[in-house]
């Protein structure tokens, strides 16, 4: 599974659902260089039904800001990348009834703990580098962790790697961790915020390419 992550523009997200991406991502967190409105959101999806899942990624949101941004666009998953509670991770699943992906920052294997916190108040997890100071976002800062950490643990559910992730290195990244599935934002872009339809492309072709990716690919989330 590929998911593209931080689409802001009709060129990204044209170029994500020609490349055969499973997953394409919004971002509704205004410090990020990649936010988008609800608005902007629903016109870019808009552009093709069907196709790619549709993520949005919150950092703490509040109940309103997930009303809106629902209201305006019928998400397939939600994302949260903040400092989220198991309990507040369940409770906005059962609120808004969509499955709910949780980002967890990983930088030693100590950090992996937290998957059976999470484990029965989410559905699918995604491992990110975590960051360090003077990072300004929560992800996407082009940080990569040490790949063969998920695999000395068992990841109760559905995963995805993130972090550092680019064209060419996505397959030694599937290959090292063993990851089902893989989240790119900065590795596929010409300027910050701006994706490259060609490194949307090329990052695609090669994670879908990747010698473990097929038998271990997931299905799009349920609604």
């Amino acid at each position: 599974m590929v998911k593209i992550c931080g689409i802001n523009d009709a060129a990204g997200f044209d170029a994500a659902l020609a490349a055969g991406a499973d997953l394409v991502g919004f971002v509704f967190f205004p410090p990020s260089p990649r936010a988008v409105s609800p608005a902007v959101a629903a016109s870019l999806s808009a552009r093709q039904a069907g196709g790619a899942g549709r993520v949005g990624l919150f950092v703490d949101p509040d109940d309103a800001l997930l009303e809106a941004v629902l209201a305006a666009l019928p998400l397939d998953l939600i994302q949260l990348h903040g400092a989220e509670s198991p309990e507040r991770c369940a409770m906005l699943r059962a609120r808004f009834g969509r499955p709910v992906m949780k980002a967890l920052g990983i930088a030693a294997e100590s950090d992996l703990a937290a998957l059976d916190r999470y484990a029965g108040a989410v559905d699918r997890f995604l491992l990110d580098a975590k960051p360090v100071p003077g990072d300004a976002l929560p992800g996407g800062n082009a940080r990569r962790f040490d790949w063969s950490l998920p695999t000395r643990r068992r990841i109760p559910l559905p995963w995805l790697l993130a972090g550092g992730l680019t064209p060419a290195n996505v397959a030694d990244a599937i290959a090292e961790s063993g990851a089902p599935g893989v989240d790119v934002s900065s590795g596929v872009e010409r300027a910050r915020g701006v994706k490259d339809p060609a490194m949307v492309a090329a990052f695609v072709a090669s994670a879908h390419a990747a010698p473990d990716a097929a038998p271990r690919r997931m299905a799009r989330p349920a609604t």
